[in-house]
């Protein structure tokens, strides 16, 4: 008997969209000889709803759509596995519904409510408590849902209803070598019962989240026999056969996990596109700067977009080096976008006659800096408001972490590309896009980083070296480490100090930054919830 996965891209709220693409899965295993298929985690609804979850007529209109599942394929002789959010007796839940020629045959509801991370499925459904286990063929499935093969008590619990293989619903997001996680849980939680599973995933973006695919199946012993597409949707079928009191699945395709630089690569493409797409813009604009960050941007887009619908504006001002406008126009021209130039010189004598009065008997500082920055952010905004494309934001995590960006300037726009990216990652992703051919100039790779808003500015001139703001961030955000246990590492004290201190000061600029897409496990805004008005400060020997 062949039983299928189905990873598919999906929408929150497309329920027709949503439905379609199920029954088309369904009519293709059919086709191909399967007579099980398992569809992701709420994949009825699309994942995660949020708060529609807290709206009844979200629940009516999947009751509905699931309605609709069940005429679509009455006809087929397979056993659908879909997720779907479902109201029962007052609760609600995020359940599991079989369905067979047009019939639901067994339903159970989501036992593991995960509280985590981006998680926060206690906010929205109740626990369930029982196992489903149904029987197609002589083989006994148990039926689970994503969290629930993360603890010994689910797996446990279908092994003691009958089930002789597991089939889990997932809707699990990427971060940077997720796969191997979702493997070894697998291994432990399945392997442990000696019992095969079978897991599907989600493919495709929801705002900031991104999720990668690669379903996957593993046998009694834990082996891996077959393994889909990464950030693809795909429909992987897997033999199996009655055992001993478990079932046998056998190796079929088994589809390689990316490199590092490729998986995070593929995310951020997979991010803008859908980002893009699912929200209607026609394209997007891209303010280019002639510096990586925005090159690294502006390579994403067109690999998500097609060069057609991504445009490139350089800004310069009288601070723009000759090597700038040139390297732009350079990469501009290899891409094939269009590139159009707005030189703010004028705008900023404008300004700069506007406040002559107010500013008189000051020095210059970073206000003008940053009049610049807004300057640009406003023309691009313009663009935007009159053409209907969304504005890519170019800042990178380190410039987000330390507050090295400006509100309403180069913070303005609407989807932040690179903003869990760091930088450092921004340059060895740029190293391995070149990888096939050189589209970012080298120069721009190989010069110092500076934002050209003061006469011969580098970004070191106001950071650490960003190997070791990188190293101070990663282990203090991602790590959640102390500053003492930081120091313990031999950084410098004084720009851990200083890189920690930047990190809580700015706080508030990140509140009001732009959605970005998530690939590491603590991105800034789902997964760091800090305060903005707060007088605590790390410092050194505390922990």
């Amino acid at each position: 008997m062949l039983i299928a996965a189905a990873q598919l891209n999906l929408t929150v709220g497309d329920f027709a969209g949503n439905v379609a693409a199920i029954v088309a899965a369904a009519r293709s295993a059919t086709e191909q000889g399967a007579r099980v298929l398992v569809t992701p985690e709420l994949a009825i609804s699309g994942y995660p709803p949020e708060d529609l979850l807290l709206r009844g007529a979200f629940y009516a209109a999947a009751a509905r759509a699931l309605q609709q599942l069940l005429a679509q394929t009455a006809e087929l002789d397979i056993f659908v596995v879909c997720g779907a959010p479902v109201e029962r007796s007052g609760g609600r839940f995020n359940a599991a519904v079989v369905a067979h020629r047009g019939t639901i045959v067994g339903e159970c509801h989501k036992q593991q409510l995960p509280n985590y991370e981006v998680f926060d499925e206690r906010r929205y459904f109740e626990a369930g408590t029982k196992p489903l286990v149904f029987t197609v063929d002589g083989i006994a499935f148990g039926v689970l849902v994503c969290e629930d093969l993360w603890y010994p008590g689910p797996p446990e619990q279908a092994r003691s209803a009958g089930a002789d293989a597991l089939l889990v619903l997932n809707a699990s997001p990427f971060h940077l070598d997720k796969q191997h996680r979702r493997i070894g849980v697998a291994y432990d939680n399945a392997t442990a019962i000696g019992l095969p599973v079978m897991a599907v995933n989600l493919v495709g973006g929801q705002d900031e989240l991104v999720f990668d695919g690669l379903s996957f199946a593993l046998d009694a012993r834990g082996k891996l026999v077959a393994q889909a597409h990464s950030f693809a949707a795909d429909l992987l079928l897997v033999e199996v056969k009655p055992g001993n009191g478990r079932a046998q699945f056998a190796t079929t395709r088994i589809e390689p996990v990316p490199g590092l630089e490729e998986q995070t690569y593929a995310a951020l493409v997979v991010g803008v596109r859908d980002y893009v797409d699912k929200n209607g813009f026609p394209g997007a604009i891209i303010g280019l700067s002639g510096g990586i960050d925005s090159a690294l941007t502006m390579a994403i887009a067109v690999d998500a977009l097609g060069a057609e619908r991504v445009r490139a504006v350089m800004m310069p001002s009288p601070y723009t080096a000759e090597i700038s406008w040139i390297d732009a126009r350079d990469m501009a021209l290899r891409l094939g976008v269009r590139y159009d130039e707005l030189p703010i010189g004028e705008c900023m004598a404008a300004f700069d006659a506007t406040l002559a009065e107010e500013f008189r008997g000051l020095a210059a500082d970073t206000t003008e800096e940053n009049i610049q920055a807004r300057i640009r952010g406003t023309l691009l905004m313009a663009l935007s408001n009159k053409h209907g494309s969304i504005v890519l934001t170019t800042g990178n995590k380190s410039e987000f972490a330390v507050g090295y960006c400006t509100l309403y300037g180069d913070m303005a726009g609407g989807f932040a590309v690179i903003k869990d990216i760091a930088k450092t990652m921004v340059y060895r992703l740029s190293r391995w896009r070149n990888r096939t051919g050189e589209v970012i100039p080298e120069r721009i790779i190989n010069r110092a980083p500076s934002a050209e808003l003061r006469p011969d500015q580098t970004d070191q001139d106001s950071l650490p070296p960003y190997e070791v703001l990188d190293a101070i961030m990663q282990m203090y955000i991602e790590q959640n480490r102390s500053v003492a246990e930081i120091l313990a590492t031999g950084l410098p004290g004084d720009a851990v100090e200083r890189v920690v201190r930047l990190i809580q000061l700015n706080e508030y600029k990140r509140r009001q930054a732009p959605v970005g897409i998530r690939v590491t496990h603590r991105a800034f805004g789902r997964d760091w919830r800090y305060p903005i008005t707060s007088k605590f400060r790390d410092v050194r020997g505390i922990a």
